[in-house]
């Protein structure tokens, strides 16, 4: 574990704050959920819920199914991080932070894609010139984005179409589905 030297007190209420530079560094905003786990030697660690952790093996088969049908790469990320992923090395995607673009994306609760822009960064600090074709759908359930499901490729002969559309549309809306369940 890492010190950072900032003590805080629980107030009345049972409440501690968590520093506004710790939480923007962990992206922990405003009415998220953390998960509290209670070590064996009494420490209490806080975590940022994430819901697609749940779903992780329905994920990954997802991605393969996904990255068969269309011919392109698949991935599925949480609010964090890329969760799954099938078309691509998974050591360059797997677990890695996903861009501001693709929080965006989630927040604006509406797919994406280079048929109508440029494409974006899917990871922090990547170039996002090596993306020839990107389409993402946000996943929502109970009215919240949890996470996206991604299409892209590298190649220039690859683009997107109404067929990816609808993949990524109905990915995203199963999986949705399958977390309200």
């Amino acid at each position: 574990m890492k010190a950072t030297g900032i003590v805080r007190k629980i107030d009345d209420l049972g409440r501690v704050v968590i520093p506004k530079e710790i939480r923007k560094g962990l992206r922990i905003r405003e009415g998220d959920p953390l998960e509290i786990f209670i070590e064996k030697t009494g420490e209490i660690v806080l975590k940022k819920y994430a819901p697609m952790g749940d779903m992780l093996e329905v994920a990954s088969a997802y991605v393969e199914t996904l990255a068969n049908t269309s011919d392109l790469v698949a991935c599925i990320t949480d609010m964090e991080t890329i969760i799954a992923i099938s078309g691509a090395p998974k050591s360059e995607y797997l677990a890695k932070s996903i861009s501001e673009h693709v929080l965006n994306v989630m927040e604006e609760r509406a797919i994406w894609s280079t048929y109508d822009d440029m494409p974006m960064p899917l990871i922090e600090g990547e170039n996002p010139s090596k993306y020839k074709a990107q389409i993402i759908a946000p996943i929502i359930s109970d009215a919240d984005a949890i996470g996206t499901v991604i299409l892209f490729s590298l190649d220039n002969n690859k683009k997107i179409s109404n067929v990816e559309y609808k993949l990524v549309q109905s990915a995203a809306s199963f999986l949705g589905k399958q977390m309200e369940a």
